[in-house]
């Protein structure tokens, strides 16, 4: 009996609220009857999920749940306590989420991407923490446009899971917004490094990113009445704190605009035209 898994099992005997199945090993699990297929018979294989019930006891289900043991997906939060939060499975159980496996804040009605295995107790649970659980065989080759969730935001970069099932990082000066833990993001690849893992980045390829960053640029000096309030003198910092671009990018976007004489600089600032 494998908790968390399809398996295919045997009806042993036959009860007025169930039929009893079996493995061959003297292990038996009830299905209740309303589950029971149509003209089922002792010696009938029955495809189930094993999962326990309100009162911890194994219970077999004809229904097929989200997510089966090992596996990664996104789940919603049907409701949180002092505990954890409680997500849909696609059972009458639903799953806990332990407090201590949450990654950020977690509310009712989120949806977000975890990794269902069986703890100490012998019961189904989740965890939030999903990166050790993905795979570095993804089909992706560099300049390959993805989406992914972020699963972890830290000083050495963003961790995301790519198609919620591939290791995939978005490298620090290649991320220039706020993003927080289950964010989706459109992403490019930018290096499958040796161990399969995937560099990202939010960024289009160059002849692309510089029209768009050009745009923007323009964009926020309209908005400021023509005129950006400084030039490519001034800090990075800066520059990614009010423009969310780097300064390599400004600077493309700054000579891209000069060259299409939409803009000019003048006194330590530039202006629209």
């Amino acid at each position: 009996m494998e908790l968390g898994k399809i398996q295919n099992l045997k009806v042993d005997r036959k009860k007025d609220f169930g039929v009893y199945l079996t493995d061959g090993s003297g292990e038996d699990v009830l299905l209740p009857m309303k589950e029971v297929p149509k003209n089922c018979e002792v010696g009938s294989e029955i495809e189930v999920f094993i999962y326990r019930d309100s009162k911890d006891r194994l219970i077999a289900t004809t229904r097929r749940p989200k997510l089966l043991v090992g596996e990664t997906g996104r789940l919603l939060v049907k409701s949180t306590t002092g505990i954890g939060a409680f997500l849909d499975i696609g059972l009458e159980r639903d799953v806990l989420l332990p407090f201590k496996e949450t990654v950020g804040k977690v509310k009712e009605g989120d949806e977000i991407l975890v990794y269902l295995y069986e703890d100490k107790s012998h019961r189904l649970a989740a965890s939030a923490k999903v990166y050790s659980h993905l795979s570095a065989k993804s089909p992706y080759k560099k300049d390959d446009e993805v989406a992914g969730t972020v699963i972890e935001v830290k000083k050495m970069g963003i961790f995301v899971a790519v198609d919620d099932k591939y290791n995939g990082m978005i490298p620090p000066n290649e991320n220039f917004e706020n993003v927080k833990v289950g964010d989706r993001l459109d992403l490019r690849v930018i290096r499958v490094r040796d161990d399969g893992k995937l560099d990202l980045s939010p960024r289009k390829k160059a002849y692309l990113q510089l029209v768009k960053d050009a745009d923007i640029l323009y964009g926020i000096m309209e908005k400021r009445g023509g005129s950006l309030g400084f030039d490519e003198s001034v800090s990075p910092d800066r520059i990614k704190a009010e423009l969310k671009l780097s300064k390599n990018a400004f600077k493309r976007a700054v000579g891209h605009l000069l060259k299409e004489g939409k803009i000019e600089q003048a006194d330590g600032d530039i202006r629209i035209k």
